[in-house]
């Protein structure tokens, strides 16, 4: 008499160990590799003659260090500093709120070109996936609208700066443009990720019931994206806040202009100002986007 064959163990259940372990290894290895890349930068900046790492501790670096420091604090200006004047607060807030207003149009820029494409940058939307029929068209269009983003991300906000101001007059208008492509492709990837990942159910009942593909782009996967997009869009919002001092240095108008000027003429109590306004906008804008991201998650 045979005895009864024990119960084997679910398929799903060895595979998910197999993929647990895979997990473990490579999260193993990316930190072994994180550690030796880590030792191998310090043991250059030791061990070469030109890192710049000896000048760290020499006496005469801290001089010019504290030197810089007493005329960006104005304790080396003839006369009242730029940054206790009221008239020189009244000027920089012009140039305070062009660069604000740079920073709205590239992420109006990015946003209007990332939401008309994120969704034919999905895969799943291109394969059928969601319970359309697979299309050629889709695919190719996957294929651009992903090569698209990463060109445009992998090109920095400075040198599309450098090549856009070559047919366009120096102002917000190059600089919103420069920042704009560049973060096109950023929220355009991220969000095309989004509607990959995204549960599938409520586009295959959508397309069981006879919906097109129209409809299942509508009423299932924008519903689910579409927060995840804003967020994205918002804490992009907060980085070019910040980059707009970068392609300013290219004449791309704004307090990145200004900054450069001052800091080409030694005005460093002008410069100490123009910080001071950009940790004024870099301040207002992340509790802005905060406050903004919460109403997008409906929190």
């Amino acid at each position: 008499m045979s005895l009864p064959l024990q119960p084997a163990q679910p398929e799903r259940e060895l595979r998910g160990k197999a993929h647990m372990l895979r997990s473990i290894t490579f999260a193993r290895l990316s930190l072994y590799a994180f550690l030796v890349m880590v030792a191998g930068s310090w043991a250059y900046l030791f061990a070469s003659g030109d890192s710049g790492l000896g000048n760290l501790f020499e006496r005469q670096t801290w001089s010019y260090a504290a030197g810089f420091l007493s005329q960006l604090m104005g304790l080396e200006v003839d006369g009242t500093p730029a940054f206790l004047q009221l008239s020189q607060w009244w000027a920089t807030a012009k140039l305070a709120y062009r660069t604000l207003a740079m920073s709205v149009l590239a992420m109006g820029i990015a946003g209007v070109g990332a939401f008309l494409t994120f969704m034919l940058a999905a895969r799943n939307v291109s394969n059928g996936d969601l319970g359309n029929a697979p299309s050629k068209v889709g695919t190719v269009f996957y294929h651009l609208f992903r090569g698209s983003y990463a060109v445009s991300r992998a090109i920095p906000e400075l040198v599309w700066a450098m090549l856009i101001i070559f047919f366009l007059s120096p102002g917000i208008l190059p600089g919103a443009i420069a920042l704009g492509l560049h973060n096109l492709g950023i929220v355009g990837r991220l969000t095309a990720e989004v509607v990959e990942n995204l549960d599938p159910a409520p586009a295959r009942a959508l397309r069981a019931s006879g919906a097109g593909l129209f409809q299942i782009l509508l009423y299932a996967v924008i519903p689910q994206a579409l927060p995840h997009f804003i967020t994205y869009l918002l804490y992009r919002w907060e980085v070019v806040i910040r980059t707009t001092v970068v392609v300013g240095f290219v004449n791309a108008g704004g307090l990145g202009r200004e900054f450069r000027l001052n800091l080409s003429y030694f005005h460093y109590d002008e410069v100490a100002l123009i910080i001071m306004w950009y940790l004024a906008l870099v301040i207002g804008v992340d509790l802005l986007s905060a406050w903004l991201r919460r109403l997008a998650r409906f929190d």
